[in-house]
Parts: C-alpha cells; structure tokens; sequence
C-alpha cells in the first residue's frame, strides 16, 4: 500500500466533491444563465464535464494505484500522468490569478492548492517509497 497516493487519492475526491458542490453552484450555474453565445455557453458545459471526467478517473487512479490493485510499473506512468497533469493544472492557475483584473485572485482561484498538493503527494509516492 502507498501511503502518499492514498493521501492524494483523498485530496482528489475532496475536490470531486467541491467541484460538484461549490463548482456547480458557483460557476456552472452562473455560466448556464450568463447571457453570452450559446455555442460558447454549451462548450463550457462540456468542458466543465471533462473536467469532471478528469477529476474521478484521476482520483479512481490514485486509489487504486495506492491500493496495489494495478502493476507497480502500469501504476508508475498512470500516476506520473495524474502528477503531471495537476502539476500543470496548478500551474495555470497561478500564471492566471497573477495577471488577471479579479480583486484578490487567490481567494477565487484556490484550486491550485489542491492541485499542486495533488501532484507532490503523487510524485512523493513515487520517488519517496
């Protein structure tokens, strides 16, 4: 069993379940009844829902990989896509909050914290065990 992808694994349905709670409420719905082009409108709903997708198979990937219920070595690159992929999500997000015009940035886009906790832990459970 692998401690820090256990660890991760909790972070990432933590944030499954803001992101179907606080992110639904605050952004989807919102976004669904802002007045802008429809077209525009139905691809954020889908992008919202990829990111759903990403969100649960990446915290399914984690669990199961520190579960030991995969091959060590599939484990391996399945995780070091899930790290890298937070990584870069956590990333962006930062780059974003710096040069946007949001009063205080970090206190709407905090996802990067669970993000970057996410990738750590992940990587940790790699090279740290």
């Amino acid at each position: 069993m692998n401690y820090y992808f256990i660890a991760a694994a909790i972070l990432g349905l933590l944030t499954c379940i803001g992101h179907f709670t606080y992110g639904v409420s605050q952004y989807l719905k919102p976004m669904l009844v802002a007045s802008f082009d429809p077209v525009a409108k139905a691809v954020m709903h889908c992008v919202f829902h990829y990111v759903s997708v990403f969100l649960l198979s990446a915290t399914l990937v984690l669990a199961v990989c520190g579960l030991d219920l995969v091959s060590y070595m599939q484990g391996i690159s399945l995780i070091l896509f899930v790290a890298l992929n937070f990584a870069l999500f956590a990333v962006w997000q930062i780059y974003f909050a710096f040069f946007s015009d949001i009063n205080s940035p970090f206190k709407h886009l905090f996802q990067w914290i669970l993000f970057s906790s996410i990738s750590a832990l992940s990587l940790m459970g790699i090279y740290l065990t």
